[in-house]
């Protein structure tokens, strides 16, 4: 190592021995060191140590010798363009994993868990919370090992949403669901997201089965029963559960309380995640001409069937409510009124029938009004149909729908009576045609065939169509037959395949 008169001179007057030992170790560690202030510069090599000029002051600043990589987000498909930080998992300066869980956002559709596909350190986010993310700009900076070297096009976007790491690192809320590899190998060659399917298992882990029974639900195809699915007799009398008082205390709705706080100021906020979507999906529901046609269904035969078979789907562990009753024998009825499951093309030129009886279930979150729909009704039982949609409410509760659950629904019910009201005007939800709205249940005294008053169980119904391709007659019909169903239960046995 080499050095000028001079240089020697400034280091032994302004630096101790312990400086040299310090940048002796730096230049063994990193290929190159360089000390810099003003226009002086020193800088120390492996080979050679070298001084261009006296300085008395040095400041250093080492060489990285890891990469930083830019994490950018990838098209999550749909059309979606940008989304919202809803959560970060991780901070600036943690080590990741690949596949661990980086953030989770959320579009105008559905939340969606982004996980790494580096090993690294964070050195940045790019967002801060509820802050917009746009579709191919950075979301985070790893510095990764340079040794091991990133392809060109693995800098350009993030992971697919159905690609290899997500299906083997399905997340919920940061928690990673169980599944075996083969169960994980299984659901990524039939495309399914594990965050989507209800573990039977053991801590709820994620079985083979379970993997077999979704996709069944999906593609409409009957699998042979599996020996955990078996029907369970109904226990003797003298072990049923002992049934609810008939004469229930009212409730009382309780008002939710908040606490007041008064700024003096008003606030402005973006519209953001579903409630983006419901300005859009409500924009476009005003361009259909709206048919209206209401009536009232006695459910007393109905009531009177659920209290007897919820015993049993509680032993099988699904609560049973009203809502797939509703919904199968609105299946039934749109397989003799198939115009009612159809779209029309923007044009209206073109009428198309959906083969597929998805039929969704509007319902009221902490993130608003978002419609899940039930797969495939026409070939599901009401069981099946009840597991579907505790699967679907347990998601929609935590915020992790799918954005498989919710699209592709023809058909829809609101069932708007959970919160009250008897009648309302519901309104389409395009390209779908038609929408039925369920009051709450009531009882009300009504007259028999003999003139005698009775008790009744009465539910009102309205119903929105696009009067555009379905006329009164049509939808008067359609509605009958519904009715029909629902009043003498027993009846939809004889059009049940």
């Amino acid at each position: 190592m080499l050095f000028s008169g001079s240089s020697k001179k400034i280091i032994s007057k302004f630096y101790s021995f312990e400086l040299l030992e310090v940048c002796i170790h730096r230049v063994r560690s990193c290929s190159s060191i360089r000390f810099i202030k003003s226009k002086y510069v020193c800088v120390f090599d492996k080979s050679a140590l070298k001084f261009s000029h006296q300085q008395r002051l040095f400041r250093t600043s080492a060489v990285s010798c890891g990469q930083i990589v830019q994490f950018k987000l990838s098209d999550i498909g749909e059309g979606i363009t940008e989304v919202t930080v809803k959560e970060w998992y991780i901070k600036e300066g943690d080590s990741v994993s690949q596949f661990d869980s980086i953030c989770e956002v959320q579009s105008d559709k559905a939340s969606v868990t982004i996980t790494s596909r580096y090993d690294g350190i964070i050195r940045k986010l790019h967002y801060n919370l509820d802050e917009i993310a746009y579709v191919g700009k950075p979301l985070v900076d790893i510095e990764i090992d340079a040794s091991k070297g990133v392809a060109p096009e693995e800098d350009v976007v993030e992971t697919p949403p159905m690609s290899h790491e997500e299906h083997t690192h399905q997340e919920i809320k940061g928690h990673k669901t169980l599944a075996t590899p083969a169960v994980r190998r299984l659901a990524m060659e039939n495309n399914i997201k594990l965050s989507e399917v209800v573990g039977t298992g053991k801590d709820n882990r994620i079985l083979k089965e379970d993997i077999l029974n979704y996709l069944a639900k999906q593609t409409g195809a009957i699998l042979p029963p599996s020996p955990k699915a078996e029907i369970i007799p109904p226990l003797p009398k003298s072990e049923t559960l002992p049934a609810a008082p008939k004469d229930k205390a009212r409730k009382i709705p309780v008002p939710v309380s908040r606490p007041i706080v008064f700024s003096g100021k008003d606030k402005t906020e973006s519209v953001t995640g579903f409630h983006k979507a419901m300005v859009k999906t409500m924009s476009a529901a005003l361009k259909i001409p709206h048919f209206g046609y209401c009536d009232e269904i006695d459910l007393t035969q109905l009531v009177q069937l659920r209290e007897e078979l919820k015993p049993l789907a509680q032993i099988r562990g699904v609560k049973l409510s009203f809502m797939p009753f509703f919904i199968k024998a609105a299946s039934l009825g749109l397989l003799q009124y198939p115009i009612l499951n159809a779209s029309l093309d923007e044009s209206c030129q073109n009428v198309t029938y959906k083969a597929s009886h998805n039929i969704g279930v509007a319902m009221d979150t902490e993130q608003g009004l978002i419609v899940p729909n039930v797969k495939n009704v026409q070939v599901l039982s009401v069981f099946e149909i009840a597991s579907e949609l505790n699967r679907l409410q347990s998601l929609g509760s935590a915020g992790q729908l799918g954005t498989n659950d919710l699209t592709g629904g023809t058909f829809t019910l609101s069932n708007i009576g959970t919160i009250g009201g008897t009648y309302t005007k519901p309104v389409i939800l395009p390209p779908e045609v038609a929408i039925g709205a369920l009051g709450k249940i009531q009882v009300l005294p009504r007259f028999n065939g003999k003139g005698e008053v009775f008790k009744a169980q009465i539910m009102n119904v309205s119903w929105s169509a696009d009067h555009r391709i379905i006329d009164g007659a049509t939808m008067a019909r359609f509605s009958n037959l519904w009715k029909s169903y629902l009043e003498n239960p027993a009846s939809m046995l004889l059009d049940l395949k």
